[in-house]
């Protein structure tokens, strides 16, 4: 299970890094909220709010698992602002950072848990 969540990790990264470096070859990121602030109403549909609202909700879940295996308040911080600003690219490297740490023969438990 463990060597499934890297390999999904590793998947979910470069197809986020892949899909952002093809939006960005059409329209850079900075024009295109540019664009969105000078005239919202052009970008907006129910379905983009709703698709930010559950994003966030998801990036949000997975930040406070990150807080609960987390013990320093700085690094809890700095995840918070890596998931917000990054997503899921950001999730897969903290995924990758804890599969790294473990030791050889590590449970899912171990993945998922917090030990004293």
């Amino acid at each position: 299970m463990i060597r499934i969540a890297g390999v999904f990790a590793v998947i979910a990264i470069a197809g986020l890094i892949g899909v952002s470096t093809w939006a960005t070859g059409h329209v850079s990121i900075v024009p295109a909220i540019q664009d969105l602030i000078a005239n919202p109403s052009a970008g907006y549909t129910p379905w983009l709010v709703a698709t930010l609202f559950d994003a966030y909700f998801g990036f949000i879940w997975f930040w406070l698992w990150i807080a609960y295996k987390e013990t320093r308040w700085s690094m809890r911080l700095l995840w918070l602002v890596l998931v917000l600003g990054l997503g899921n690219i950001a999730m897969g490297a903290y995924m990758l950072i804890r599969i790294a740490r473990l030791p050889r023969g590590a449970t899912v438990e171990d993945l998922l848990l917090r030990r004293a």
